[in-house]
């Protein structure tokens, strides 16, 4: 059962904030009694899981189910919220992935500090809802799986570093020792996606990065490798299902909901 430092009553549900002061990364671990969700996310957060590597956008979270290894880090100036759910409860999906986090979610999980949700049987109905809600999200840059193999892993590694890099398959082939056919069939055995889809989620993921923490169109779409912003909110509105704009306009703005003081970490 999950319950706040110091409480007797024990909660199957509790919600901390987090502001971040600088950048903090938590090692990889995992919570084997509690499923996560990572939410309501103001600036730059990602997490690393056996699923794969997740930007945390705004508009949505990210459910880590009880027992899943993830490594988390939050740049500096980030401010989010963390839900543990206790494990006998149910989720939406055995796997990390992207959920929707509705008006109604937020609002109980904000309110399950506070009365009349601290007596038994209200908050049993409370938690019950909160999880009945829980539902994945179809937003396939969000999610962007690892290769294994040690060819296709190096590739993507350096593609992880700089997403700018526009080198072919066959150059990157060459470089790791592989050639460009065998090394496009690793890359769809291993993650299901072929060497320019994968490419382009991992530009994806950087690219909510960087618009998380303010950087304007154009500046991101030089950074993930576009030749032209255009390009770039083709790409961005092909994989997230909407432009640039719109995911920046979506996101929850300074002041917006954050009706508790955070916890600030150094």
């Amino acid at each position: 059962m999950i319950g706040q430092d110091g409480d007797d009553e024990k909660w199957r549900i509790d919600t901390t904030d987090f502001a971040v002061a600088q950048t903090v990364e938590w090692e990889r671990h995992a919570h084997e009694h509690a499923h996560e969700i990572l939410w309501g996310c103001r600036g730059t957060l990602t997490a690393a899981t056996d699923d794969g590597f997740f930007a945390v956008p705004h508009a949505l979270a990210l459910w880590i189910p009880a027992g899943v290894h993830h490594q988390v880090t939050a740049a500096s100036g980030t401010r989010f919220r963390c839900t543990y759910i206790d494990s006998a409860l149910p989720g939406p999906s055995p796997h990390a992935t992207a959920i929707a986090m509705p008006e109604l979610v937020q609002s109980l999980l904000e309110r399950l500090a506070d009365p009349p949700y601290l007596a038994p049987t209200p908050r049993t109905h409370a938690e019950n809802l909160v999880t009945s809600l829980l539902e994945p999200a179809e937003v396939a840059s969000v999610d962007l799986r690892m290769p294994r193999d040690v060819r296709t892993k190096a590739v993507a590694e350096r593609i992880l570093a700089n997403p700018a890099d526009d080198q072919s398959i066959e150059d990157w082939g060459y470089a790791v020792g592989s050639s460009a056919r065998n090394l496009s069939r690793l890359f769809v055995a291993d993650t299901g996606l072929s060497f320019a889809q994968w490419r382009t989620r991992a530009r994806m993921r950087r690219a909510v990065e960087l618009l998380a923490a303010d950087h304007s169109v154009t500046s991101v779409a030089a950074r993930v490798g576009y030749a032209s912003p255009s390009a770039f909110v083709q790409a961005f509105r092909r994989e997230l299902g909407r432009t640039p704009g719109e995911y920046v306009a979506a996101r929850p703005r300074a002041g917006d909901r954050d009706t508790r003081p955070a916890r600030d970490i150094a």
